[in-house]
């Protein structure tokens, strides 16, 4: 497993790696890839510990990612990568130059095998485990952004980036259902 950034555009999966990755080098054929994401959205926690579980929403992504070669459609998925992260940054921030270009490969998975599976809702409590003195319930989670840190060599008369959950009120797992 190899945490990359991913972004959706229309019915494929685009995500990246450096050119020099011995797995991208031979991979103008294609090659075979299994992308998962989960987004965990609560402990559930039951009278039992076996009746523990959580809440969560999970998909995985199978097939043959074919190495993207055209300029435009690599710019299109590294443009689609920084919205992702933050809604404007693309404008704000230095794009990639021809060197940087060169150093990254872009990879594209149709969306043909797709599988999903949700978790939600409380805990499932054998009946005689109910008169246990014990808290059952769910703990919600939520991916929130934390205070920003601005590097040293930061310029300060620039102003924060705003924080946001994500781009334009999307999921931050765009790829998952909305919650």
């Amino acid at each position: 497993m190899i945490p990359t950034l991913y972004a959706r555009i229309g019915d494929a999966i685009y995500f990246h790696g450096s050119a020099a990755s011995r797995m991208l080098r031979n991979s103008s054929q294609g090659i075979p890839v299994c992308i998962t994401v989960t987004l965990t959205d609560g402990f559930v926690l039951a009278r039992s510990v076996f009746n523990h579980s959580i809440n969560y929403r999970s998909v995985v992504a199978l097939g043959k990612a074919i190495l993207v070669d055209a300029a435009e459609e690599k710019l299109a998925a590294l443009h689609a990568f920084t919205e992702k992260i933050l809604t404007g940054r693309w404008n704000d921030a230095r794009q990639p130059n021809e060197k940087e270009l060169k150093a990254t490969s872009i990879l594209r998975l149709p969306l043909t095998e797709v599988s999903a599976k949700i978790r939600v809702g409380p805990p499932e409590d054998d009946a005689p485990d109910y008169a246990l003195p014990v808290w059952a319930g769910v703990i919600p989670l939520h991916l929130t952004p934390a205070r920003q840190s601005a590097m040293r060599s930061a310029i300060p008369r620039f102003p924060r980036p705003p924080t946001r959950r994500s781009t334009s009120g999307e999921p931050l797992l765009t790829l998952l259902p909305h919650a």
